[in-house]
């Protein structure tokens, strides 16, 4: 027990306790992030750097800040056929404010359209601790695959594109940062091999034909390469395209438009008569 706590009352000392943080030291006058003063922060921290103290505790390299900054900048924006952004587009010609806007988007952000950065870091860790038991790299990945369908199914998240086939164009050049990194020493490599065995693997998989590793199973080897726990996978592609929601959401303001449904006026849903056997 501190010497504030023992100069407390106990109803003072439970208000006090309510929410605990090892975040913020914030009193008046005073904003402390982590221990480092804000003043000492404000110039001179990158905004990756800031993400990183802020989640982890501690302040990163510059190579790992850079490698960070690259999954963040890869992820920001895919155009307003991704449903987060078409979303932030309709809700800004609803007339509510870019808050608002924003926050219909990122809570688009599940499993489905935003969560497979998450689920593909699971799948590399779990890649890993096989590896770590004694399995190779090809027996890790096959082994992993299957497990990983016997839990989420055929699709593997972080691989495959409707659009970019066969490949991702955001994904070499993160795989190719990640491979300087490795040889400066900032990590391992080891992620991206195994990122790169389970796109092999399920190349082979398919007869031979290549698949794409997506921006999911890019930034994933990324974030594990960095250990970054999986669920932070999908906080920190959150906050990579927020930017791209918040730009889609400021154009629509200002190109203006009301009430914009996800199809043009002149279009409408094709109805299905259910008891028509026709």
């Amino acid at each position: 027990m501190t010497v504030l706590d023992e100069n407390m009352t106990m109803d003072e000392r439970a208000v006090r306790h309510w929410w605990r943080t090892s975040i913020i030291d914030m009193k008046p006058g005073q904003i402390a992030f982590r221990g480092n003063a804000i003043e000492d922060l404000i110039g001179n921290v990158s905004f990756p750097q800031m993400i990183w103290l802020m989640v982890r505790g501690d302040l990163p390299s510059d190579s790992q800040a850079r490698l960070l900054e690259a999954a963040l900048v890869a992820g920001v924006d895919h155009g307003p056929q991704a449903p987060s952004i078409a979303a932030a587009r309709m809700a800004a010609t609803c007339g509510v404010g870019l808050n608002n806007a924003m926050a219909t988007a990122v809570n688009m952000l599940g499993d489905v359209h935003g969560g497979a950065g998450e689920q593909c870091a699971e799948l590399y860790y779990d890649i890993a601790v096989r590896m770590d038991a004694g399995a190779s790299l090809n027996d890790a990945v096959r082994d992993g695959l299957d497990s990983w369908r016997e839990t989420y199914g055929k699709i593997v998240s972080g691989f495959g594109h409707r659009f970019h086939k066969p490949v991702d164009p955001r994904a070499p050049r993160l795989m190719q940062l990640v491979r300087d990194a490795a040889t400066e020493g900032t990590v391992s490599g080891r992620f991206a091999d195994i990122g790169e065995e389970v796109q092999t693997e399920l190349g082979r998989q398919r007869g031979g034909r290549p698949i794409a590793m997506n921006i999911d199973g890019a930034t994933a080897v990324i974030f594990c390469e960095l250990g970054f726990p999986a669920p932070l996978s999908r906080g920190l592609f959150c906050l990579s395209r927020s930017v791209g929601i918040l730009a889609h959401a400021w154009e629509q303001m200002n190109q203006g438009g009301r009430n914009k449904g996800p199809m043009p006026p002149n279009y409408l849903p094709l109805y299905e008569d259910r008891n028509d056997d026709t």
